[in-house]
């Protein structure tokens, strides 16, 4: 036990965390959306089972995400994917949960919060599997494991307070978003498919791909952002004539 704490590839755990706290903050909602109607002694039981029924299956995913990695030009499109996330959690779109019914049975409210998650996760399973791959391949599922382990609980109880920082500290948004893109970066240029370029095959080549997709990221993040409140700001005022 203590080998594998002193070989942990902290700087991926890091990563893992951060992307599950930025990215799992629907999750949260569809948990506490999906137990309000259970009775008030059943509900820490549905978010319990619901959670570890979720992280269960999101394991799983990941598992497959990260062995498939080794497929060429798969890395590169979890990598074009990744972009996209990142540059979409810069400009987040006003996404309703209408659609999550909430449950009067435990069974019920358990089912809802496994089949929701594992709708909403292709984000996080996606950049989690790229986060591990910086990692030792002997060490990444166990990697991961402790990652989400250590982040579940902070996404389910510890929401509302991440929500406020997200809220008071903007920059801490963009800081995830060029994450993704750090990662995104490393993704596309490591992919199986590069191997016949030796030029790709560099550190500088990579610490570049690396900054390169953070930049992105942030930049088109930025001007999507813009432009979804330039674009609401012309709705508002449209609206304002009419009345």
């Amino acid at each position: 036990m203590l080998d594998f704490f002193t070989t942990l590839h902290w700087s991926a755990v890091f990563q893992i965390v951060v992307i599950d706290i930025l990215l799992g903050g629907d999750n949260a909602v569809v948990i506490a959306l999906a137990c309000r109607k259970l009775p008030t002694a059943q509900r820490m039981q549905g978010v319990l089972w619901g959670t570890a029924g979720a992280i269960v299956l999101r394991v799983v995913l990941i598992v497959f995400a990260v062995a498939l990695l080794d497929v060429p030009f798969l890395k590169f499109g979890g990598g074009l994917l990744l972009l996209w996330i990142g540059m979409r959690l810069m400009a987040p779109s006003h996404e309703s949960h209408e659609n999550i019914k909430p449950a009067d049975k435990l069974l019920s409210a358990i089912k809802t919060i496994i089949v929701a998650d594992a709708v909403m996760s292709l984000d996080n399973v996606i950049a989690i599997a790229g986060a591990a791959e910086t990692a030792d391949p002997d060490h990444r599922i166990a990697l991961v494991i402790f990652g989400l382990i250590v982040s579940i609980p902070l996404i389910v109880w510890g929401s509302t307070l991440v929500l406020r920082m997200l809220d008071r500290f903007p920059v801490i948004v963009t800081f995830g978003a060029a994450l993704l893109g750090w990662i995104a970066g490393g993704l596309i240029i490591n992919d199986p498919a590069g191997d016949r370029w030796p030029l790709l095959d560099t550190p500088v080549a990579e610490y570049g791909a690396h900054v390169a997709g953070a930049l992105l990221v942030v930049l088109v993040g930025l001007w999507l952002k813009r432009r979804m409140l330039r674009r609401e700001g012309g709705g508002a005022s449209e609206s304002g004539r009419t009345h």
